[in-house]
């Protein structure tokens, strides 16, 4: 991710940081995690989402979110293979996602409900350490859903239970073939890069909210990352943010 010598995104990078750090801390013990599938994500903005890019969301908020679909993963012994979990929040009026992470309207998680006991504590850990606590805690919530994904032709369609449902489509570029995005200023080791689609339905019934929108932003990408990326990501966050520091002294 590159740093930008802006307020915002500090603010933003200081959330993860603390987040990883709450993360670890509520465990007694650090447990390493892996996963690879796919990633479904869509929101509010027009394609592509200006948040990435520390920029404001084209509607008043950014709405919506994001599922992974687990192909192979584990959380220590606990295997993961199959499962899913998605998470949906919005930021507040006139703020983008980076600016106001830990005062969005709300964060809810979303974790499949056949996953086992310790399936559903190891899914919703990771969903923290990759999403962390955008919003106060009053304001998160944990779900158990049925999650499911459709694929047919070119569209993708994600559900979660009864409160949500979205699909969307890749675009192409300019150049040919698909139009692919590679690390913008909100970069992180799941979303380093990301190919670039629009949505054909986006729907969302939970948190008082009522959503229903179309032609809005998609994005989708396969992955394999491990909670060690995730480590390396805010020990160089950290690492950033001292330098920045000591430069402005």
């Amino acid at each position: 991710m590159r740093m930008l010598c802006r307020q915002p995104v500090t603010r933003f990078c200081f959330g993860l940081l603390l987040c990883a750090g709450v993360l670890w801390s509520a465990d007694q013990q650090k447990v390493s995690w892996k996963i690879s599938g796919e990633l479904e994500e869509a929101c509010s903005c027009d394609a592509a989402c200006p948040c990435w890019w520390d920029s404001k969301p084209t509607k008043m908020t950014c709405g919506g979110g994001e599922t992974l679909f687990i192909e192979k993963g584990n959380y220590g012994p606990t295997r993961l293979d199959g499962l899913a979990v998605g998470m949906i929040g919005q930021s507040p009026a006139g703020k983008s996602m980076m600016e106001s992470f830990g005062k969005w309207n709300f964060a809810y998680v979303y974790i499949e409900e056949k996953a086992n006991a310790d399936q559903r504590k190891a899914l919703e850990q990771i969903a923290l350490a990759i999403a962390g606590p955008a919003a106060p805690k009053e304001k998160m919530k944990v779900r158990y859903v049925p999650i499911t994904r459709k694929v047919t032709g070119k569209e993708h369609q994600v559900s979660l239970g009864p409160y949500g449902e979205y699909s969307g489509h890749l675009v192409d570029g300019g150049m040919g073939s698909l139009s692919k995005i590679t690390n913008p200023t909100g970069a992180d080791p799941i979303r380093k890069e990301f190919y670039q689609g629009r949505t054909s339905k986006y729907s969302y019934n939970d948190a008082d909210q009522k959503w229903s929108w179309k032609d809005s932003n998609y994005m989708w990408n396969k992955f394999e990352v491990t909670s060690e990326d995730y480590e390396k990501f805010a020990a160089g966050l950290s690492q950033k943010m001292q330098q920045m520091q000591m430069h402005k002294k």
